[in-house]
C-alpha cells in the first residue's frame, strides 16, 4: 500500500524482523537436538542482546570449531485483546562454535543463515543484507505501552479512528481495537461476528523520533474528526 507520491505507509519485511528482533521478551532456541525456552530478554536489546548476528564468513567463528546449526524462533503478539493475538513469526537459522548455553558467552555468535517472516502477507525470506540496511523503528519497544494506553485510558477515541476507515464499515461491526504500531502508522483490528478485519491507518510522514508518535496520533485524530459523520458505526 503506497500513497499518490509513492511513499510508504507499512514497514518492510526486513524493517518487521529487525522490530520483532528488537521488541522480544522470549524466544525458542532449537540446537543439538534441544529446545531452549529463553525469558527475560534484553530490554533495549531484544534477541540481539542475547544473541548476536554475524554475517558468514565474517571471522567471528573459529575455523577449527566445529560447526553446530541452531535456529531461533520467536513470536509477535498483539499487545491488546484482539481475536488471534498472533501477529507474525520469525525463524532465524545459522551456526554456533558451540550448542547454545544461554548463561555462556561463548554461545551467543550467530553466524546468519536465513530469516524467515511468517505473517497474513504469506512468508518472506529476508538477507543480512536487508536486515542490516532496514532503519530501526523508533516506536518497537514502546508499541505495547502506547496501544495499551490508548485502549485502557483514551477508549472513546477509538470509534473516532474508524472514521478514517475506507470504504466505511459494515453495520455488523461489533468493535474496533488497536492492533499494531509502528514508525509508518497505526493498524485497526475491525472484529465482526466471526471474522474481522484489518485496516490501516498511515502516518503523514514516517515516524524518526519516538517524541514524533505523539503528534502523528493527533494528526490522525484531528483527520478523523474533520472526516464527514458517518452515523452509527456499532449496532
Amino acid at each position: 500500500m503506497r500513497t499518490h507520491s509513492s511513499q510508504p505507509t507499512q514497514p518492510t519485511p526486513a524493517e518487521r524482523v529487525r522490530s520483532i528482533l528488537r521488541a522480544a521478551q522470549s524466544m525458542t532456541v532449537v540446537c543439538d537436538g534441544r529446545h531452549h525456552e529463553v525469558h527475560r530478554l534484553d530490554e533495549d536489546g531484544g534477541a540481539m542482546g542475547a544473541v548476536h548476528l554475524h554475517a558468514p564468513d565474517d571471522g567471528t567463528l573459529s575455523p577449527s570449531a566445529p560447526r553446530i546449526p541452531v535456529r531461533l524462533e520467536l513470536t509477535d503478539i498483539a499487545p491488546t485483546s484482539v481475536r488471534d493475538r498472533l501477529r507474525a513469526r520469525v525463524t532465524l537459522t545459522g551456526l554456533m562454535d558451540a550448542p547454545y548455553d544461554d548463561e555462556s558467552p561463548a554461545s551467543t555468535c550467530l553466524e546468519f543463515g536465513q530469516a524467515v517472516l511468517e505473517c497474513d502477507g504469506g512468508r518472506h525470506f529476508v538477507t543480512m543484507e536487508e536486515l542490516e540496511a532496514a532503519p530501526l523503528d523508533p516506536t518497537a519497544t514502546s508499541e505495547a505501552g502506547m496501544l495499551m494506553h490508548l485502549t485502557d485510558s483514551h477508549q472513546e477515541l477509538i470509534p473516532l479512528l474508524v472514521r478514517l476507515v475506507r470504504p466505511r464499515p459494515t453495520r455488523g461491526m461489533l468493535r474496533a481495537v488497536p492492533l499494531a504500531m509502528d514508525r509508518y502508522g497505526m493498524t485497526l483490528r475491525l472484529e465482526f461476528p466471526g471474522s474481522h478485519q484489518d485496516e490501516r491507518l498511515p502516518f503523514a510522514t514516517p515516524i524518526t523520533d519516538l517524541e514524533q508518535a505523539g503528534p502523528q496520533i493527533h494528526a490522525l485524530l484531528s483527520a478523523a474528526r474533520r472526516a464527514s459523520h458517518l452515523g452509527p458505526l456499532l449496532t
